[in-house]
């Protein structure tokens, strides 16, 4: 299979879908690479890195998506790009439908194979290629709050961790997955005072177990969550549900009864948000403020750590592109997981959540490929 790999051209956006070593692992397997010129230059992965492991440098965009029969990316395609697309094609990459109606139907009219990242379960019901950047969004997080708290970037002027004598931040984080478990690590790391809220109780047992009590939980309702919130400092949004928008947890008439300057990270943006006033920003202009309360609301956090993200994504990615340059379709018959990464396929969404999102006729996957 020819595999394509554009660069990425969303605002500030420096992550690559494949590193010179996983391309050296497709060629290894038979398949050609065509890789856009600079598209590894944020990673400081240079054409003649790519050339070394065996890709083709294509000149444009345009030629690596004319060339490839399986387009691989990082972040959902832009209107450029989708309009790129064609019948038949395969598109891996993170895409975060449900958020994105605009897409959706670009997809839709493309008439392409869609697999998301971040449906793709494993055999534990995981997601394993939504994890890696969960972890690194979980600690920005925090790095993103305490640099928000500080006084030059219209913060309260307060020290995420205080100092002997003087009492820490208070730091709430919504959501008990990968995200909150990193967040919360951090946090304490630098001597925050933590509240983990989720709705799992084996979930907050096996949080206080891994954190040795060091974090208070608290199970998620109304009542727990807006106490929690209208005392904290920092509130950390990491609730996912899978392929769908992200719930509202934290309401526009609590921002009032908040704390002044208060912080509020919202890492579930991707899907829409977990805050009603959350609305996407960019590495450019990442925050903003509503009545009184910060916002971080960077849709694609781990992109300010390119090098590490690309790395940690393709460790996670590589076996599931190998399988799906190897089969194409007959690889996304053929396993369950990679079924349920499936979105959109040649005209028909396929994912559940999705289609609910925007009142659209949902096709399953196993229909979709001819397996019903």
């Amino acid at each position: 299979m020819k595999i394509g790999v554009p660069r990425e051209i969303k605002t500030q956006e420096y992550r690559v879908g494949l590193t010179p070593s996983s391309v050296r692992e497709y060629r290894q397997a038979g398949h050609e690479v065509f890789v856009q010129t600079k598209a590894g230059d944020g990673i400081g992965a240079s054409d003649a890195a790519y050339e070394a492991a065996g890709a083709r440098i294509a000149n444009s965009a345009e030629e690596v998506f004319a060339n490839a029969d399986m387009i691989v990316k990082v972040k959902e395609p832009q209107p450029a790009e989708w309009r790129m697309l064609r019948k038949g094609q395969l598109l891996f990459t993170y895409l975060h439908l449900a958020a994105d109606r605009e897409q959706t139907l670009g997809l839709l009219e493309s008439g392409c194979t869609a697999v998301a990242y971040e449906t793709v379960t494993d055999a534990t019901g995981g997601l394993p290629l939504l994890a890696p950047m969960s972890e690194v969004a979980g600690r920005l997080a925090i790095e993103a709050a305490a640099f928000s708290l500080r006084k030059p970037t219209r913060g309260k002027g307060l020290l995420l961790g205080g100092v002997p004598g003087v009492a820490p931040a208070r730091v709430v984080v919504l959501g008990g997955g990968v995200v909150g478990t990193q967040a919360a690590r951090m946090a304490l790391g630098l001597g925050a005072e933590v509240t983990i809220i989720d709705r799992s109780l084996p979930r907050l047992r096996l949080l206080d177990d891994m954190l040795a009590g060091r974090a208070r939980t608290r199970f998620s309702n109304q009542s727990s969550i807006e106490e929690e919130v209208l005392s904290a400092d920092v509130v950390i949004g990491a609730v996912l549900v899978p392929g769908a928008s992200a719930p509202k947890l934290v309401s526009r008439g609590m921002l009032k009864d908040m704390r002044s300057r208060s912080v509020l990270v919202d890492v579930a943006i991707d899907q829409g948000g977990c805050f009603e006033t959350s609305r996407a920003t960019t590495h450019d202009e990442p925050t903003y403020v509503v009545d009184d309360v910060i916002h971080y609301c960077v849709a694609n956090m781990p992109g300010s750590v390119p090098a590490t993200s690309s790395h940690a994504l393709n460790n996670a990615t590589l076996p599931f592109g190998l399988a799906l340059a190897a089969g194409g379709d007959r690889a996304l018959k053929e396993s369950v997981h990679l079924r349920r990464g499936l979105n959109v396929y040649q005209g028909n969404v396929t994912c559940t959540p999705v289609a609910q999102a925007f009142g659209l006729p949902c096709m399953s996957a196993e229909t979709a490929l001819g397996m019903a």
